[in-house]
């Protein structure tokens, strides 16, 4: 069993995990994005929930609102940017089926 108290301090950062899946918090600062074309997760579904703040999501060249209670899945391997349009940070909890990151924890690589 894990437990743990989200901080949303940083602009990416895993804060829980096993073998089998992944939790991660996600602060993009206003205007800030991540991700892009050629962003994927080879072999992790990712789910996002948005906690606060306004974006979108483009996930394979189509576009998605994000606001509070926004429940979005990111399918495998399918390429995808996050982008705060809103005034406030966009605060999100990203969770990997199975872990997309590995080594060294809260700074991932582009892609897997």
């Amino acid at each position: 069993m894990q437990r743990r108290q989200l901080e949303f301090l940083s602009n990416f950062h895993v804060v829980a995990g096993n073998e089998r899946s992944q939790a991660a918090v996600m602060v993009l600062a206003k205007g800030d994005s991540t991700g892009g074309p050629e962003n994927r997760h080879e072999s992790s579904d990712q789910w996002l929930y948005v906690v606060s703040g306004e974006g979108k999501a483009v996930v394979e060249q189509q576009d998605y609102v994000l606001k509070p209670g926004t429940l979005l899945l990111i399918e495998r391997n399918e390429s995808h940017a996050i982008i705060n349009q809103g005034n406030a940070p966009l605060k999100t909890v990203n969770f990997y089926v199975p872990p997309a990151y590995h080594g060294r924890e809260g700074a991932p690589p582009s892609h897997d």
